[in-house]
């Protein structure tokens, strides 16, 4: 079985052993802001007086937010030092999640959620940085490790949303409750924003600009495979709940399909990337991921009933979209320094989310249009086709020094 990474019982070897469980304990909480959205996603449109195509930009923002402030990542790095920017976005992503709490426009759940978002996206695009520049030689484990930690993070906040706000007296309490947790991130990150510096190795790799990964073929190829994928997981992230409660589930069961669907990813978050270290070109594990989600999606189109079928289309689902940890793991296998790692996870990450905010908003509108999951459901069965060309491309592509002739 895999070790955690162990480094030396020096004071070196203490400040990794910090940043490692600094690194788990954001990575938890990267995504429950975004997806703790869906499952109660009905009760905000009634208490913020919010449409279908307002509720389908809400759900949107993820990806816009990741899209805009992804880009600014490595620059606020280069100015900030990796430590402290991630540090800076830690509580940007608290602050945000308090605020939006307490206001009753949809717009300015909007513009707060955007401010918790901004730090969420900052982050995204630094941790894998982080740990090309602490754990070389460890990058497929220690992704794997807080891979895993996102996903579970992720999961409970789709499963426990409706609970706590029914426990609590609504999704506001739920949502502070969520922000708690999220404070927690804090503490790790200001002990080494205040007492650690960047490691050296970060500090002598040479800079790489977004332009200059956007003349390159592997930038786009990874830009496209994560646009698409991303469209996918935030359209679910979205709007699955919705789907199982409009097809007859109540909000807690809907609540709890997004929990199995997410949920099912957390062996898969781990086993991906420390598969990929030995296996960096995993064709056939992608193909069985493209295949999973299209059956899901099949099945959501003509089983969607509160049936035992309805567990299996959402496990399917969280298969289908458990080609996220792949690219994480490709970031650092795609670089060979922390600064090739960063411009490709800058450029893979600002383009795809911009491209990915299409799904979930196009879903939104296709939805108030038809009044029918149908459409939206077809849309996303058709996106699995160009992904798994663009994943194959991917995975048998170089590194992004490479293409940029840099020895």
């Amino acid at each position: 079985m895999p070790t955690i990474p162990r480094p030396a019982a020096d004071s070196g070897g203490r400040h990794l052993t910090l940043v490692l469980v600094a690194l788990l304990v954001l990575a938890f909480n990267l995504r429950p802001a975004a997806v703790s959205i869906g499952p109660v996603l009905g009760q905000l449109q009634h208490d913020l007086g919010m449409n279908d195509t307002v509720a389908g930009v809400l759900t949107a923002l993820p990806s816009l937010c990741f899209a805009g402030f992804g880009a600014l990542a490595p620059l606020v790095a280069r100015r900030l030092g990796l430590t402290r920017a991630v540090f800076v976005a830690t509580v940007l992503i608290v602050a945000g999640q308090v605020a939006r709490a307490y206001v009753s426009s949809a717009w300015a759940f909007l513009l707060l959620s955007a401010v918790a978002l901004s730090g969420m996206a900052t982050a995204n695009v630094l941790l894998p940085s982080l740990v090309k520049a602490h754990f070389p030689d460890r990058i497929g484990l220690t992704t794997a490790l807080y891979s895993m930690s996102m996903t579970i993070g992720l999961t409970l906040a789709g499963m426990l949303v409706v609970p706590t706000a029914q426990a609590f007296g609504g999704w506001r309490n739920a949502f502070l409750i969520g922000s708690g947790v999220a404070a927690v991130a804090i503490i790790p990150w200001a002990v080494l924003a205040i007492g650690m510096s960047p490691p050296a190795s970060a500090d002598a790799t040479p800079h790489i600009s977004l332009a200059r990964v956007a003349r390159t073929r592997l930038g786009w190829v990874m830009a496209l495979f994560f646009a698409i994928q991303s469209a996918m997981a935030y359209s679910v992230f979205g709007w699955l709940a919705m789907i199982y409660v409009d097809a007859g589930y109540t909000e807690a069961q809907g609540g709890v399909m997004l929990a199995v669907a997410t949920g099912m990813g957390i062996p898969l978050a781990f086993l991906w990337p420390a598969y990929m270290i030995r296996n960096p070109r995993p064709v056939r594990v992608l193909a069985l991921v493209m295949a999973s989600g299209a059956i899901a999606s099949v099945g959501l189109l003509v089983a969607p009933r509160p049936t035992e079928l309805g567990v299996l289309w959402a496990a399917l689902l969280a298969v289908g979209t458990s080609s996220f940890p792949m690219i994480l793991a490709m970031f650092g296998l795609r670089a060979r320094t922390s600064a090739g790692t960063s411009a490709l996870s800058g450029f893979t990450q600002s383009v795809g989310y911009l491209l990915a905010a299409l799904g979930p908003f196009g879903m939104g509108v296709l939805h108030e249009l038809t009044h029918s999951w149908t459409i939206p459901l077809v849309a996303l069965l058709v996106m699995f086709a160009p992904m798994s060309v663009l994943g194959t491309m991917a995975m048998r592509a170089g590194t992004i020094e490479d293409e940029l002739g840099i020895v």
